[in-house]
């Protein structure tokens, strides 16, 4: 491993530590180098507040700070050179005097998209990019679809060994315990989750991180035809659910619900609905996970990010069959007899 590789992993170490703190921003590290040792780092912590490079300048000690102008910068992503909720990251770069930025991977901003190398370049800063490019990337993925103006789609489900995701109008456990405290850190990395109609009727679930610690997201739940009991989880406990409906649903809302109300009856649902999501309630990361029908329902638009599919050793005989996918493979997960498979579309 190069050294310039070490430090961009480091930079990737201190970017996933947000999670999902930073919402529509992109999860971004950086560090300073002062002759192979840091001596500043940083990443950008919370939507709004300080970038990386601004907390790696902050953090170094106020001993080290003359080092700062003989420091190489490492960045995950490419220095913002617009000034937006905070002041632009290349102006305190060269203000700082740095001689030479090392990036991961471009911004996809179009009011970035390379400018901010431009600028640096124009002061008289080498520019080394593409240094695990596409680790990099995939590190900004949900950044990329929230430009396009809506959440970063995960899908998830269990299946049998025999390839069904439950019995037929029955609640149906399949993976074991380590698998529910997996999929309940994925609920805690996301800011929203969304199951169907009929998955709300038979689980009647709480859809929260109870085996994990962490927020829980927000509860969406598509009801057409406001089928869902009144005396259901999802209508009597105080947390947030937005319930999607079409108009004229009839659907009656208490305190801390919210109705979404859709055209069913159009192409583009889907497409509107997680536009929606995204402008109206500022869901950046989606969780879906259920059932079978709203899945597939994704799959076939090709509305999806991330499937993690998580294969047990139970055998239904019979039943709703799993949902069919393709996808590239980025990692196989164990769950203590469980196997999670983490898929992502061949081209997006």
């Amino acid at each position: 491993m190069s050294d310039h590789e070490k430090y961009i992993r480091r930079c990737f170490q201190l970017a996933r530590k947000a999670r999902k703190s930073v919402k529509s921003n992109p999860n971004v590290g950086a560090v300073l180098v002062y002759r192979d040792t840091i001596i500043g780092e940083g990443y950008h912590q919370v939507f709004g507040g300080p970038h990386a490079e601004v907390n790696a300048f902050k953090n170094v000690l106020p001993k080290n700070r003359h080092l700062i102008s003989d420091c190489s910068l490492y960045v995950s992503l490419e220095p913002c050179c617009i000034e937006n909720k905070t002041p632009a990251c290349t102006s305190r770069i060269i203000k700082e005097g740095i001689k030479r930025v090392i990036i991961g991977c471009l911004d996809p901003n179009p009011k970035v998209a390379g400018n901010g190398i431009k600028l640096l370049q124009a002061n008289g800063i080498e520019v080394i990019s593409s240094i695990l490019e596409n680790e990099a990337e995939s590190l900004i993925q949900a950044f990329v679809c929230n430009l396009e103006q809506r959440p970063f789609v995960t899908l998830k489900w269990a299946k049998s060994k025999d390839h069904f995701i439950s019995k037929t109008n029955q609640q149906t456990w399949l993976s074991n315990e380590i698998s529910k405290i997996y999929v309940h850190k994925l609920r805690s990395e996301v800011d929203g989750i969304l199951i169907g109609t009929k998955t709300a009727l038979i689980d009647n679930p709480k859809l929260n991180t109870r085996h994990y610690p962490g927020e829980s997201p927000l509860r969406i739940v598509i009801d057409r035809k406001a089928k869902i009991p009144k005396d259901h989880h999802l209508h009597m406990d105080g947390s947030p659910t937005v319930f999607v409906t079409e108009k004229n649903s009839g659907l009656i809302i208490s305190d801390n619900k919210h109705k979404l109300e859709l055209d069913f009856t159009s192409d583009y649902f889907l497409d509107r609905m997680l536009k929606a999501l995204f402008q109206q309630y500022n869901v950046c990361r989606l969780l879906v996970e259920g059932g079978a029908n709203t899945l597939k329902s994704f799959i076939e638009k090709n509305l999806w990010d991330h499937a993690h599919i998580i294969n047990t050793s139970k055998v239904l005989e019979e039943g709703i069959k799993a949902p069919n996918i393709k996808g590239k493979l980025v990692q196989k997960i164990d769950l203590q007899g469980d196997t999670c498979t983490l898929l992502k579309p061949y081209v997006k």
